[in-house]
C-alpha cells in the first residue's frame, strides 16, 4: 500500500489514528506500506507526523523522504528511505542495480542540509507565507479559499461570478493590485500579481 501525507496534491493530513489503522490493515492482510513523505516538512498548523511514529509501523513499512521539497534541492534527485530493515535493503538492492548513485558533492551538500534544522524551517515558512498570501488574494476575488494542512498545493472551487470592477477587460487576465514593493525572499514570491490564465 502506498500512502502520501501531506497528500500531494490535496494537502490533506493524516493523523495518528489513521496511521494506526494502516498498520493494523497491513498486519491483517500481510502487506507492505510505503509512505511517500516528500511533503512532510510542509505541514502547517502542527508538527509534521511521520508514519513511522505509529506503533508497529516499522514492522510493516517504510517512509520515503525527498531532499527536493523541504531542503530546496529540487532536481538533485536525492532522498532516503527509513523503516523496516528488509524493505530498506530491498530499496537499496534496486537502487544499486539501477544506477551508480549521486555525485559525491551532492551527497555532501545533502548531509550538510540534514544537519541544519533551520533550512526546512525557513523553506516551510516561505511556502506557508506564499499560500497564505494566495488564500487572502483569492478570497478577495470571491473564491472560498482556505489553507491546506500541508504541501504547496491549493485547491479552490471556482466562483460562479466575479463582482463588477474586479475583472480585467482582457479575458483570461487577472490583475491583483498590490501597491507594496516586491518582497523578494525567493524567485516566486511576487507570483500572483498578474496571471494570464489563457
Amino acid at each position: 500500500m502506498v500512502l502520501n501525507y501531506p497528500n500531494s496534491p490535496t494537502g490533506a493530513l493524516a493523523d495518528e489514528a489513521f496511521f494506526k489503522q494502516v498498520v493494523d490493515f497491513a498486519r491483517t492482510h500481510h502487506i507492505v506500506v510505503i509512505h511517500d513523505a516528500a511533503h512532510i516538512l510542509f505541514t502547517y498548523g502542527r508538527k509534521p507526523l511521520s508514519f513511522l511514529q505509529a506503533d508497529g509501523a516499522k514492522e510493516v513499512g517504510v517512509e520515503v523522504h525527498s531532499m527536493s521539497k523541504g531542503f530546496n534541492m529540487i532536481g538533485w534527485r536525492l532522498g532516503f528511505v527509513a523503516g523496516h530493515e528488509r524493505i530498506v535493503r530491498a530499496f537499496a538492492d534496486v537502487k544499486d542495480n539501477s544506477d551508480s548513485g549521486q555525485f559525491m558533492a551532492i551527497q555532501k551538500a545533502a548531509a550538510t542540509a540534514l544537519a541544519d534544522p533551520t533550512i526546512p524551517q525557513r523553506t516551510r515558512a516561505k511556502y506557508e507565507r506564499r499560500l497564505k498570501k494566495l488564500v487572502a488574494t483569492l478570497s478577495q476575488f470571491g473564491f472560498q479559499a482556505k489553507m491546506s494542512g500541508g504541501s504547496y498545493f491549493l485547491y479552490v472551487k471556482s466562483p460562479r461570478g466575479v463582482e463588477p470592477g474586479r475583472s480585467s477587460p482582457r479575458r483570461g487576465l487577472l490583475a491583483i493590485p498590490d501597491p507594496r514593493p516586491l518582497d523578494l525572499h525567493g524567485p516566486w514570491d511576487d507570483a500572483g500579481r498578474t496571471c494570464d490564465s489563457r
